[in-house]
């Protein structure tokens, strides 16, 4: 008889690292793939493949930190929920409440950059909006409109320079895409989260998420610059070449990651271990609370992993844009995260319900509360769309389930 932990045959778990191997390392596919699994509140399966660092030959180790990009997103929305909760501010909000220029937002009519035709919005942008992505922002690495272009020409995803406040003032004088509440289209509405988590906390986003969350949760590793005495684990960052090859995109050595920058980007600019994440995820999955240590109250997030999109609906029938870190047949959107509303329709294995979010660079997790099961996954090799590893491991979990 196989051996079974919580419910998980872990020979059958066994498979992915197999899989890993053989399709994704040994071909040159994937630089590194560190993998857990974890059901009813504990790590069952757990492991670390191939090279964190493939010019200086290091291999991955569990305590490697990785550019977990847009997996900052759930974090910055669970942070800027707790000032919810606190009656810091209503969902219903309109933005403009708190950042006065940004009263007379347009949309988009025709136009390029500086000379852009617009028209009214139908109604002011939200909070729940930004939470949501229905805000009608964008992104420049979107290249798909006029207006993410004029982001690409601003510099307005993170480059040298940038600031919270430089982006928010820009966004001020930009079109949006589309009337808030009206369409979904990823965007840099969480950085907008987080400087709004700023202004109505008082205090820069790394110190509010330290004394809030990483400090609570015991997430040691866990920032957005990486320490001197760390940088031996931080691994490199890779990027997707034709003919399924790779090339580096980021040196762990030269990064700007180890360096203070000034863009704490709550959309995607922490670094963490795959290890730490978890201290995140099983928080998550325990209703807000991990080792005493309360993040959320248990309703709230309730509604958080609630479906908001209009009508209930998933995410082709709104979307407004080409590209999302989840499938988008069969998922909606909550507060900060995807969320499973049709099994059949996202064509793999899941429970209604499930939530999640991955990163650029081929980071993901996800949590279903179904089944008390969580996956956490973590590469450096962007963009995430190279290769379809994250529904292949989901398979490889759910097929090991007893």
């Amino acid at each position: 008889m196989s051996d079974v932990i919580a419910g998980l045959d872990l020979n059958r778990l066994n498979r992915i690292a197999g899989h890993m191997e053989d399709k994704y390392l040994a071909t040159g596919k994937l630089p590194c793939a560190v993998t857990l699994v974890a059901r009813e509140g504990r790590i069952v399966w757990q492991q670390a493949q191939g090279l964190m660092d493939v010019e200086r030959g290091k291999p991955a180790q569990l305590d490697t930190l990785f550019r977990i990009y847009s997996m900052t997103k759930p974090i910055t929305s669970i942070a800027l929920m707790q000032l919810y909760e606190q009656g810091r501010f209503l969902l219903d909000d309109p933005v403009h409440k708190y950042i006065p220029a940004w009263r007379d937002l347009r949309v988009y009519k025709s136009g390029v950059y500086p000379n852009f035709v617009t028209t009214p919005v139908q109604r002011p942008m939200t909070i729940r909006d930004l939470l949501t992505h229905q805000s009608g922002l964008t992104y420049g690495f979107s290249c798909q409109t006029n207006v993410d272009a004029a982001y690409r020409q601003l510099k307005l995803d993170g480059h040298m320079g940038l600031t919270l406040e430089k982006l928010v003032e820009e966004l001020a004088h930009l079109p949006l895409e589309f009337s808030p509440g009206t369409a979904w289209k990823y965007s840099v509405a969480t950085d907008v989260c987080g400087y709004l988590l700023q202004l109505l906390s008082g205090l820069p986003l790394d110190e509010y998420f330290s004394r809030y969350i990483l400090g609570p949760l015991g997430m040691q590793d866990t920032f957005f610059t990486v320490p001197q005495d760390k940088l031996e684990r931080f691994a490199a960052c890779y990027e997707y070449q034709s003919g399924d090859r790779f090339r580096l995109q980021d040196d762990p050595q030269t990064s700007h990651f180890t360096r203070e920058h000034g863009f704490l980007s709550g959309g995607g600019g922490l670094i963490s271990t795959i290890g730490d994440y978890y201290r995140f995820t099983q928080a998550l999955a325990n209703g807000g609370e991990l080792d005493g240590a309360r993040i959320i109250g248990r309703k709230t997030l309730e509604f958080m992993r609630l479906n908001h999109l209009p009508g209930g609906t998933d995410l082709p029938r709104v979307s407004a844009g080409g590209f999302s870190e989840t499938p988008y047949e069969g998922s909606g959107f909550g507060l900060g995260f995807a969320v499973k509303v049709d099994i059949t329709k996202s064509q793999t294995i899941s429970s209604p319900g499930e939530y999640g979010w991955g990163g650029k660079a081929g980071t993901t997790f996800f949590i279903d509360p179904v089944e008390d099961l969580q996956v956490i996954f973590m590469t450096q090799l962007s963009p995430s769309s190279s290769y379809m590893v994250r529904q292949e491991l989901r398979a490889m979990v759910y097929g090991a389930l007893v």
